[in-house]
């Protein structure tokens, strides 16, 4: 396979360096807060008495979504990894930089990743006494039929709903009726898109999907999740008119209705290609009988490299219509008109560094042969495993998802090392709390709070041992599994990593029952997760980005069990080598 070429530096370093190339070129809007380095935040949005508007996902859509930041728009963005998104660490250092004292509102595009990271940066607001809304957009008509809205990806009808939500707070609305002007954008608002070729992730450099030079995919998500259907390449009028048809059928949109228009590229489709497209689409709106309020043709909301564009139409009423006219000032979207001078900002939060309680050694039960020091090089055998096979698992989540679990998955691992580095002589449990907090302020993602949720949940169901024998082994794995099930509530059946962790647990389980040992029981635990991972390609997906597909997801092994699989069976071998079994 081809390698794709792109102009960056260590692929490690991508977004910090964006972030200061950005923040770089744009000095008078933006800059950046928080110790986390991804919190781009307006040099004069936030203000005391205002509702700060936070936005984000992942980095790969350009200028979105830190290109939306500025007066009269998004306050801050929290900007997580390529296709992942933020962590809540990452977010709680753009809310607590636009905390003006009148609550924060977070938008996002409804992914499960996102969704649990903002809701978690939610719940960390709240309980610092700041009120918190958010609002998931679900502009994507080809993600779900209509009457399933709430189960619709958020895509270029970002850019609506942002812009909205952005001039209700600088108008002076509460934390109510800017969520409420945010709920109606997002709820009149559509979109519909086409892939004609593939992106490629930066640490991988190979094409997330394939995608024939005669072919295009209607409906494609933003992260080059597959869409409806994939059929021979057809003209932009045709293209054009198939994009449409949804989104007019679901607005309900008659003659008379005045509407904005938004068409959108993808990465790699120039302006006179969109400029076409968006001839065919004012034609057809024309013979509706519908106005275009007005029209923003370009670069919007894109996927990396892909080829491909995509149509947003927001049904307009009178509040709609004055919101999105407000002036603003922003890197991607400006309107013009006179913005009242800049207020000031009370800051409210300090820092400070996490700290766990101290443990009672001495209360600790012994006498297994895993000690805190073996529990560690365990964890590194995991991670390492992890990246030896990166690139397999980023290619298994290209086939049914967005192509980036390995390589987010590596960044977790990574992360989670260099923290191990300076565990000291913490308990198992104390390391467990240090590799959930590594993880979930490196990766974001849906990765993160789900691994970090199970780190979590295994130190706790440990927390009274000094060591781990094959009993507390399998507590361990079964904390594992119940802790990912808890945070993400995927059952078996589901095609998720859970059809690996929940088997792994229960073949852990009947080996210590019938007298195994630790080895005996790790290795059923390997067992258990392989059959796990095996049973996923026989099954439709029922759970995120890839429960779109359908029956296109059979014969595909689900990334995330792939994974779990991975990750026990490095550690039952580092055990092996260590322990001589």
């Amino acid at each position: 396979m081809t390698r794709t070429k792109k102009l960056i530096n260590a692929p490690e370093d991508i977004i910090s360096e964006a972030i200061e190339g950005m923040v770089g070129a744009h000095p008078e809007m933006l800059r950046v807060a928080g110790a986390t380095g991804r919190a781009v935040v307006a040099v004069d949005g936030p203000r005391d008495g205002k509702v700060g508007v936070v936005v984000g996902g992942g980095s790969g859509h350009e200028p979105a979504f830190a290109g939306y930041v500025g007066r009269g728009l998004a306050d801050a963005a929290a900007v997580g990894n390529v296709f992942a998104s933020p962590s809540p660490e990452q977010i709680m250092d753009a809310a607590r930089a636009v905390d003006g004292g009148a609550g924060v509102l977070f938008l996002y595009g409804n992914y499960t990743g996102d969704v649990m990271n903002f809701d978690m940066a939610a719940e960390e607001c709240e309980a610092m006494g700041t009120p918190a809304r958010a609002l998931a957009v679900t502009d994507d008509v080809a993600s779900a039929p209509k009457g399933r809205e709430a189960e619709r990806r958020g895509i270029a009808g970002d850019v609506f709903v942002f812009k909205v939500a952005g001039a209700a707070a600088d108008a002076g609305r509460d934390l109510d009726a800017c969520l409420a002007a945010a709920r109606a954008a997002n709820d009149a608002t559509r979109s519909m898109g086409v892939a004609l070729s593939a992106c490629s992730m930066p640490q991988t450099g190979k094409p997330n999907f394939e995608i024939g030079a005669d072919e295009m995919e209607i409906g494609m998500g933003l992260h080059g999740e597959p869409g409806m259907r994939r059929g021979p390449l057809e003209p932009a009028d045709a293209v054009a008119a198939e994009l449409m048809a949804p989104i007019l059928d679901d607005l309900g949109l008659d003659a008379g209705d005045e509407v904005a228009l938004l068409v959108n590229g993808l990465g790699a489709t120039g302006l006179l290609e969109l400029y076409i497209l968006h001839r065919k689409v004012a034609a057809i709106l024309r013979e509706r009988g519908v106005r275009i309020h007005h029209s923003r043709v370009g670069e919007f909301a894109t996927s990396l490299e892909m080829a491909g564009a995509s149509v947003t139409v927001m049904k307009l009423d009178a509040d709609l219509k004055a919101l999105l006219d407000a002036p603003c000032r922003s890197p991607a979207l400006s309107v013009a008109g006179a913005l009242e001078p800049a207020g000031t900002l009370t800051a409210r939060h300090g820092g400070g560094a996490r700290r766990g309680a101290s443990v009672d050694r001495s209360q600790l039960a012994s006498g297994g042969a895993v000690d805190a020091s073996l529990f560690r090089d365990l964890m590194r055998a995991a991670g390492a495993a992890i990246h030896e096979r990166r690139d397999w698992l980023s290619e298994l989540d290209g086939v049914i998802g967005d192509g980036d679990h390995g390589v987010t998955m590596d960044i977790g691992w990574t992360a989670v090392a260099r923290a191990l580095d300076e565990a000291g002589d913490e308990t198992v449990s104390e390391s467990c709390e240090r590799m959930a907090r590594a993880f979930l302020d490196a990766v974001g993602a849906s990765s993160g709070p789900l691994y970090a949720s199970a780190f979590r949940r295994a130190g706790e169901a440990v927390s009274d041992r000094l060591d781990l024998d094959a009993r507390a082994m399998v507590a361990w794995i079964e904390g594992m599994a119940t802790g990912i099930q808890s945070r993400g509530g995927a059952q078996i059946g589901d095609k998720t990593m859970i059809d690996a962790w929940l088997p792994a647990a229960a073949k852990a389980r009947a080996a210590l029952s019938s007298g195994g040992d630790l080895d005996a029981c790790l290795d059923a635990a390997c067992q258990g997760a392989r059959s796990g991972r095996d049973y996923t390609a026989e099954i439709e997906s029922r759970r995120g980005r890839s429960a779109k597909l359908g029956a296109r997801s059979l014969g595909h092994m689900d990334p995330g069990a792939a994974s779990a699989h991975l990750m026990l069976e490095a550690i039952r071998d580092a055990a092996r080598r260590a322990l001589g079994a």
